[in-house]
């Protein structure tokens, strides 16, 4: 690692209406150097990399690049220098294709602007392969899902060849395999003397790829510590200032009858099939699978987005045909999707219009919206969930990945459903946020709702699950109690592995104990 700071960021502050977003916050990267800057959503984290890229404009303090100040900085001119960001929620042009997406501000026009189609083609490929994604480069963006749009934002950065690259939770979406191959290209760039400013919430990843970590909190520099001399206690504990005593808090519920039942359901369009499940009123059913097993999929047939084909969806014993989102909403399910700001939110839309935005048909009468009540319900939700603005009327493109989290749960929780499907409920979500979130899911299985959680983490499928559905495939293969479920299990089902093979290799394990 370098002696001298590469980037020295000094003493930056900045406020908007109501909001003092960062207070004298100061940070350091060196050259072949992976720093993490990690905090609770709100502490400042985005905004002080949109005024370290350019798309923000401190009230106070300097940048520094190498020994020299930056005045005027703009997106542009911090490109030039050799600073580039890869966003939490990709940044790419849906109808271009990958190809195409990758070389935006990669390329030099050619005389007479003429592109070199198959040099281009080429370089991509050469730069997904670099970062292990088996992704054709002719696709368009429209039909990537989010690992892949992570992976294809991923590669274009490598092709910019950045002195100081930004990640900004590059992991949330991506399975282990292509985690460990991020990891591996990560490790090259700092070899290489590119630095590296990490952030993450999944703490257990920074001993692994961090060499210093940097914590901020209402945003103000807590401190700066040397990654191997810090645990993740510690680092909780300097994110929110106090004990964090249960990131799972799971409480026993008494359940009550079945909710929503699905017999031998499938969907030709989603690629899913033969699938069985029952969740019970006060159950939280964990919903595991690899990248490509069907589970955002399955949830998209529940809510009727890819309506099902073939078998039968049961509502409090009744079958339903569910054709459409607006037909189970009134059928009382909701669903939150996984990308919260392209499906989740409306992003100028003010938080209050937002939260209220599935529940029109209770706020007005004869076509006429009762807004004294819409502001009420809003108010409510947003002091319920502990969301971070000045007021509801903020557009909720305003407030941090996490408090956009809430917007979008609150909107279904106005709908009162009896059934939720939550999609990654907690991806980008701070340790904090995070507990909240998880003690709000409690909650509502106390209440008698019958919740499906969609998650990538198997320590949140442990933590929060009374039974765990895995999936393959396109189809569930096993369902496991909460008891006998663990890490290595489920892991081995969604690899494809057969019950009774991984039950019959767990007793040879213990026995050899």
């Amino acid at each position: 690692m370098a002696e001298s700071p590469l980037l020295q960021v000094s003493n930056i502050t900045k406020s908007y209406v109501g909001v003092q977003a960062l207070k004298s916050a100061s940070f350091e990267l060196c050259a072949g150097e992976v720093h993490a800057l990690i905090g609770e959503n709100g502490a400042g984290k985005s905004t002080l990399i949109k005024i370290i890229t350019g798309a923000v404009e401190p009230d106070s303090g300097a940048i520094e690049l190498a020994g020299q100040t930056i005045l005027h900085n703009s997106p542009r001119v911090a490109r030039q220098l050799g600073i580039a960001a890869i966003y939490q929620q990709p940044a790419l042009f849906p109808e271009l294709t990958v190809a195409e997406n990758i070389a935006l501000g990669l390329e030099q026009v050619a005389m007479l602007g003429r592109v070199d189609w198959q040099a281009r083609r080429r370089r991509a490929a050469e730069l997904l392969s670099q970062v292990g994604a088996k992704i054709d480069v002719d696709t368009p963006a429209c039909d990537l899902s989010m690992p892949q749009q992570q992976l294809v934002e991923t590669a274009r950065s490598i092709g910019a060849k950045a002195k100081v690259l930004i990640m900004d939770e590059p992991t949330a979406s991506l399975s282990e395999e292509d985690t460990q191959n991020l990891f591996r290209v990560i490790r090259q760039l700092r070899a290489s003397g590119a630095g590296i400013v990490y952030i993450s919430h999944r703490l257990e990843e920074l001993p692994v790829i961090a060499d210093r970590v940097t914590v901020l909190r209402d945003g103000s520099t807590v401190g700066t510590r040397l990654m191997s001399e810090v645990n993740r206690q510690q680092l909780i504990q300097l994110m929110v200032g106090r004990e964090l005593s249960a990131v799972f808090p799971k409480k026993e519920v008494v359940l009550g009858d079945v909710v929503l039942e699905l017999r031998q359901l499938g969907c030709g369009e989603a690629g899913i099939k033969n699938i069985n499940l029952a969740v019970r009123a006060g159950e939280i059913v964990g919903l595991f699978g690899l990248v490509g097993a069907g589970r955002t999929e399955l949830a998209r047939t529940i809510f009727g987005l890819t309506p099902a084909d073939d078998g039968e969806t049961l509502l409090h014993g009744k079958r339903v045909h569910i054709e459409s989102p607006s037909q189970a909403i009134k059928r009382g399910i909701a669903y939150l999707p996984e990308d919260r700001r392209r499906h989740g939110v409306i992003l100028d839309m003010q938080i209050g219009a937002n939260i209220t935005l599935a529940s029109l048909d209770r706020l007005s009468r004869h076509g006429v919206m009762d807004f004294k009540l819409e502001k009420e319900l809003a108010a409510d939700y947003t002091r319920r969930l502990g969301i971070k603005t000045p007021a509801i009327f903020f557009p909720v493109g305003a407030l941090s990945g996490g408090n956009q989290q809430k917007v979008a749960l609150s909107r279904w929780l106005v709908t009162k459903p009896s059934a939720l499907i939550l999609d990654q409920p907690t991806q980008g979500i701070d340790v904090g946020s995070k507990s909240e979130i998880h003690a709000l899911m409690t909650d509502l299985a106390a209440q008698g709702v019958a919740i499906l959680m969609i998650s990538s983490e198997l320590p949140e499928i442990l933590g929060m699950s009374d039974r765990v559905a895995v999936m393959h495939g396109g189809t569930i293969v096993a369902i496991l109690n909460r008891a006998e479920a663990t890490q290595q299990k489920i892991l081995a089902l969604a690899l494809g592995h057969e019950l009774s093979e991984v039950e019959a290799q767990a007793k040879a394990t213990n026995s050899k104990r």
